[in-house]
Order: structure tokens, then C-alpha cells, then sequence
């Protein structure tokens, strides 16, 4: 993905560099990949987690903060970080003009560890999620190596991309009340059901990745040979099929909440060959009527 040289984001906050005395979240072992296969690109999901992630780590004595300096490496994520929240803003901040309406930024938090959010504590294990009680991001960089060493992804600087359009999809989809019209949906029904519509906003918001990187091309020709295969192998990664398939050798699709690797796959090109917001409706798509 060609990034450097462009604008970069005021909005990114890096906390890698901070740690707290002795305080330890939980996290790691069974618990840590139960919580990743709840909330891997938790987007609305990471409030699910909340209760669990508060108990246990209730009691916990908070320590004095320290500071270290951000190795080179760090810094260079950083600077790719701010590089594609500014080109979301670009994108985004173009296409709600187009539809007279006004985008509100939001911003990402990088932290290593665990991460006090809006939404509750969280840790690496939570994958990178939305939050949308502060309208935040938040991700552990360490994420995308797991996902290419635990779960077979090619891995890549655009596998990175299309995991932060995903969740600046799910922003866009708070923006627009999406969110908040589909867990009034939710609400009476059945787990089965009320699953059906997290894997409807889940897959909305691939598609959203998918309109970004059509927009991004457009306005600032990014993509090198792979990109897209390097989206796609995330995507394919981290479909719900195959992480139970992985994790538990079996696949139950009552309990999908993000949607089928095909799916996933599906959505984010039907987002990219297609560069029009209104194909989107993937509650539509699957019977709902999301008014």
C-alpha cells in the first residue's frame, strides 16, 4: 500500500509507551481466546465483553503511570496509523458532504495490554474494536500478528487497512444510527436473532471498508500488487466459520455474530467494485427492514 507523503490525523492517541506499576489485566490462557473469538473486530459486539472484562478485573489497585520513549518501529506504525484515519477522514468527511450530511471525527486509540474505554477494560485479547460510548477505536498492533500467525492470514500493511475501515465503518454506522436502530431491533428477540442482526451491522461495516478503499483509490491511488488478496485473507480469516472451525473443530452458525469468510469477502468487494453507499444494506439483504 503505497501511504507515505500524504496528511496525517491529529486523532491518534499512542499509549504504547505507558505502563502502569504492577496493575495486570486479564487476559492470555482460555479466558483470552474466548474473548477474541467474542469480539475479533468487535465493532458494537466489544460491549458484549463488558461485564465479564469488569469483574474480573475489579479489585485491581491502580499503580502510578510511567513513560518510556516509542522505539523506531513504533514510530513508524504510528505514522501509518495516522496516514489511514487521516485518508478515512478524507473519504468519509467527502461522502457524508455528498449526502448533505456532516462527519464527525473519531479518533483511535493504540495501546498495549489493556485499554480503559467507554465501553469498559479491555485487553489485546479483545482484538481491535469500536467503542461507541466516547466514538473510538481502539487496537494493540500486536492483533495483526496473531491473526496471521493463529489464524493463517497473509498479514500486510493493507490487511491493517481494512481491519481500521472496518471499525471507522462501525463509526459510520453510529453516525448514522444504524447502530442504535438495530439494538432497538434486538431487543424481545431471541439470541439466535438478535445474532442474525450483529452479523447484518458487522457485514455493513466490511462494506463500508470496501467503499473506503474504493473512494481511497480514487482520490489518492494507494493500491500495489496484493492489496486486495491481503483484505481478502483477513476477511477470510476471520470469519466466524473458520475461527470456530479453528478454535473448537466445529462449526455452529446459530452463534455467528460476524458473519461467514464468504460473507465477509463478499461484502468488502461488493464495497470496493461497486463505490456506492446506497448497495449496502445488508439488513435488507437478509430480510429487515431497518427504518
Amino acid at each position: 500500500m503505497k501511504w507515505k507523503g500524504r496528511r496525517q490525523s491529529d486523532n491518534v492517541e499512542d499509549r504504547r509507551g505507558m505502563t502502569s506499576g504492577g496493575k495486570t489485566l486479564v487476559g492470555g490462557g482460555v479466558l483470552g481466546i474466548i474473548i477474541l473469538l467474542i469480539n475479533l473486530f468487535g465493532g458494537e459486539n466489544a460491549q458484549m465483553i463488558t461485564p465479564i472484562l469488569e469483574q474480573l478485573n475489579q479489585g485491581q489497585n491502580q499503580q502510578t503511570i510511567e513513560q518510556r520513549d516509542l522505539t523506531s518501529q513504533e514510530l513508524e506504525e504510528q505514522a501509518f496509523v495516522k496516514t489511514l484515519l487521516a485518508d478515512n477522514e478524507d473519504v468519509w468527511s467527502r461522502i457524508f458532504e455528498e449526502n448533505n450530511l456532516n462527519y464527525k471525527k473519531p479518533s483511535v486509540i493504540l495501546f498495549s495490554g489493556g485499554v480503559q474505554t467507554a465501553c469498559g477494560n479491555a485487553t489485546s485479547d479483545s482484538g481491535p474494536f469500536y467503542c461507541p460510548g466516547d466514538q473510538k477505536v481502539y487496537m494493540d498492533l500486536t492483533f495483526f500478528e496473531e491473526l496471521k500467525t493463529r489464524f493463517g492470514a497473509k498479514g500486510g500493511d493493507f490487511a491493517t487497512a481494512y481491519v481500521i475501515a472496518h471499525e471507522i465503518g462501525h463509526h459510520v454506522q453510529t453516525l448514522l444510527g444504524t447502530s442504535s436502530k438495530m439494538r432497538e431491533m434486538q431487543q424481545g428477540l431471541s439470541k439466535v436473532e438478535a445474532n442474525k442482526l450483529s452479523v447484518c451491522l458487522e457485514l455493513q461495516a466490511d462494506f463500508y471498508a470496501g467503499i473506503w478503499t474504493h473512494y481511497n483509490q480514487e482520490m489518492n491511488d494507494i493500491l500495489e500488487k496484493g492489496d486486495i488478496d491481503e483484505a481478502l485473507s483477513a476477511a477470510q480469516a476471520v470469519g466466524d466459520d473458520a475461527i470456530q472451525a479453528k478454535i473448537q473443530g466445529h462449526i455452529v452458525p446459530e452463534s455467528f455474530t460476524h458473519g461467514t469468510s464468504e460473507q465477509r469477502k463478499y461484502w468488502f468487494m461488493k464495497g470496493y467494485q461497486s463505490g456506492d453507499i446506497n448497495q449496502g444494506n445488508t439488513f435488507r439483504e437478509f430480510g429487515y427492514n431497518l427504518n
